[in-house]
């Protein structure tokens, strides 16, 4: 009897040990709708962190990005327009509740409502009603427009200060509509079947007829996914093009300017057979690349769409974007969830990276919900008010560091010293502590110096890992050093002379030499009295500097003298001066080179074997010539070119 009370137990304690393990992440974030708060509780109902005093309400959606900042949609005291989730400002607030950054959007023609999306970039996608007149919306063929029309735009908005922000993007439905109702109006076609990739304006009725409520981006496609409220669709429509080109039917990377990629959902809306799967569709987005069932999938929340008129989520693969008044593809969905609650309006889900899903509800009260792919309810949360969004975090998410890298020179010459310097923060930590890695690529750097100094030969990218060992919770930061190769420096070869000859050494390689004669030239002429070495620095354009040495060799010996060459018996260069046309004559059967150079000590000609010189293309002056044989050696001589 104890044996098998003992084994239940167990039993028991591993199916529930096996439960807790299949959830995922460990924080949940969400802020209610109507209150200046926002709360992030792990998975035990704890709370972690809470923002109390937030100033002006949650108007609908609260993001929390990586690490420290909300990102929220508020509302604005004193809107000209009114309607269901009208917001009119945005903000940013640190993790100490500082509010780093306001955006208010609103008059009586447009203003911010439902949704936003943060962007990688750090702007802000954000939905806003465009208001039309009764005037306008009959002459764009709308059958009854008394009252004017609420159109849809997106704007996206960079922050450029506390309370600024710069619109660098824009797309507007009401330059994608189009009617079959008359056709003495704009936008008029015989049949609105022909042309899904555009909204009927007459698909809905009402001043407020389309209402977009959920809007996501997909950065590595550049398109943003929207739903629509009452047309009971969800449209993809390109971010890679210009605001002009968003306003055109051509440009971007699918050339269809801002006009509809996909639209999914409801084909009624454009005189197309096929399901209508919403029933009030909120939430679109993108499921992350990362969840193992349905990676790249679409997604929306189905308010009354589930069993029983239940609310549910929604998943289908939209495969290749087909649109045609033929095809309504998929005919149905991958995937969908039916929750036990109800929602009218709002909620949201998240799908997680393990498969399992994050739900929010809102009805008399907001329950959140986290199911495995099978339906199973891992985790539930009843949250008192009404909680549009929830989302699910790691604990690195929430509590990672923020790693930076830098170095004292973004382009250098190979083998210098370059310093590299990291650091983190940790804002969410009170006494964070620090461990760094940094490799290389191409390899053959590593260091766990904060600080680590390295002479890289060719161009090289630096990637740190700092850790915050205290919460196990690592960030990488990279940085690229442009390394330019070493001139190759030439001084020429070695020579040896009879005493008290003179020869000539010239260099090469670069745009400017430094002799240890400390002659600033290409070309110098020595005399030794013994056997020197000469070394010369070469500098190239990008600034770096090689060495290089030749040796003059005195012979003092009666044997083996040098042969001295004579203009008047082995070399001729006539005429000189000259105002063109140089001849060179030599008297010897041998391949030679023959280098120009200027007044500054600058290489201007190099041919071989040449017997007819061109000076045509260059300014009077002063010029050296020298001419260099294996057997000849260095004959160096003025010339004077006079037009």
């Amino acid at each position: 009897m104890k044996k098998s009370f003992l084994l239940i137990l167990l039993i028991s304690i591993l199916a529930n040990t096996s439960l807790v393990a299949q959830q995922w992440g460990l924080y949940t974030f969400y802020s209610p709708q109507n209150t200046a708060t926002a709360y992030l509780i792990d998975t035990n109902g704890t709370t972690f962190k809470s923002w109390t005093s937030l100033g002006s309400n949650t108007g609908y959606s609260a993001y929390l990005i990586s690490g420290d900042t909300i990102v929220r949609s508020v509302t604005n005291t004193g809107n000209a327009l009114s309607g269901g989730g009208l917001t009119g400002k945005v903000q940013k607030i640190a993790w100490d509740g500082t509010i780093a950054w306001t955006y208010t959007y609103s008059s009586s023609t447009y203003c911010l409502h439902h949704d936003i999306c943060p962007m990688p970039n750090g702007n802000v996608l954000m939905i806003s009603y465009d208001v039309k007149s009764s005037t306008q919306a009959t002459q764009a063929g709308a059958s009854s427009a008394s009252q004017g029309i609420y159109s849809e735009k997106i704007i996206e908005v960079k922050p450029t200060g506390a309370s600024s922000g710069t619109i660098v993007w824009e797309w507007k439905l009401w330059d994608h509509l189009c009617q079959e109702y008359s056709s003495a109006k704009d936008n008029y076609i015989p049949d609105v079947k022909n042309a899904p990739q555009l909204m009927d304006i007459n698909c809905s009725s009402g001043q407020d007829r389309f209402h977009m409520n959920g809007i996501d981006y997909n950065e590595e496609l550049d398109q943003i996914v929207v739903s629509m409220h009452y047309p009971n669709e969800v449209f993809v429509i390109d971010h890679s093009t210009t605001t002009a080109e968003a306003a055109s039917h051509v440009g971007g990377n699918l050339n269809k300017g801002g006009d509809f990629l996909y639209r999914w959902g409801n084909p009624s809306n454009y005189d197309a057979t096929g399901t209508t799967i919403f029933d009030v569709v909120h939430d679109a987005h993108w499921v992350s690349s990362e969840n193992p069932n349905y990676p790249n999938y679409l997604c929306a929340f189905n308010n009354k769409g589930g069993t029983s008129g239940k609310s549910a989520f929604t998943i289908w693969n939209p495969s290749s974007y087909e649109l045609s008044s033929s095809s309504y593809v998929p005919s149905t969905y991958n995937y969908q969830y039916s929750s036990s609650y109800s929602a009218n309006n709002m909620g949201n889900s998240q799908q997680l990276p393990n498969g399992n899903s994050l739900m929010c509800i809102p009805s008399m009260a907001s329950y959140v919900i986290e199911v495995n792919s099978s339906g199973t309810t891992l985790w539930s949360k009843t949250i008192s008010g009404t909680v549009p969004h929830a989302y699910r975090y790691e604990k690195c998410y929430v509590r990672g560091p923020k790693a930076t890298c830098s170095t004292s020179d973004s382009e250098t010459c190979a083998g210098t010293n370059v310093n590299l310097s990291s650091s983190a923060t940790s804002v969410t930590e009170t006494s964070p502590t620090y461990t760094y890695s940094w490799t290389s690529s191409p390899t053959g750097f590593t260091s766990s110096l904060q600080n680590p100094t390295f002479s890289p030969t060719v161009t090289t990218t630096f990637n740190v890992v700092i850790t915050n060992t205290n919460v196990g919770c690592s960030d990488e930061s990279s940085i690229q050093v442009n390394v330019n190769p070493l001139p190759e420096a030439n001084a020429g070869n070695d020579v040896t002379i009879d005493e008290g000859e003179s020869v000539t050494l010239i260099a090469s390689g670069g745009e400017t030499y430094s002799w240890s004669t400390n002659e600033n030239t290409s070309v110098i002429s020595v005399t030794p009295d013994t056997t020197t070495i000469y070394e010369v620095m070469v500098t190239d354009e990008n600034g770096c500097t090689n060495a290089d040495n030749v040796k003059v060799t005195v012979d003092n010996s009666t044997e083996n003298k040098t042969m001295k060459l004579k203009n008047d018996d082995i070399i001729t260069i006539f005429p000189n001066p000259t105002d063109r046309i140089m001849n060179i004559e030599i008297n010897k059967n041998e391949k030679y080179e023959v280098m120009v150079y200027d007044i500054y000590g600058r290489l201007i000609v190099k041919e071989k074997n040449i017997s007819v010189l061109d000076l045509s293309q260059y300014s009077n002056g002063v010029y050296s010539i020298a001419i260099k044989g294996e057997t000849l050696g260095v004959f160096m001589q003025k010339i004077v070119l006079m037009k």
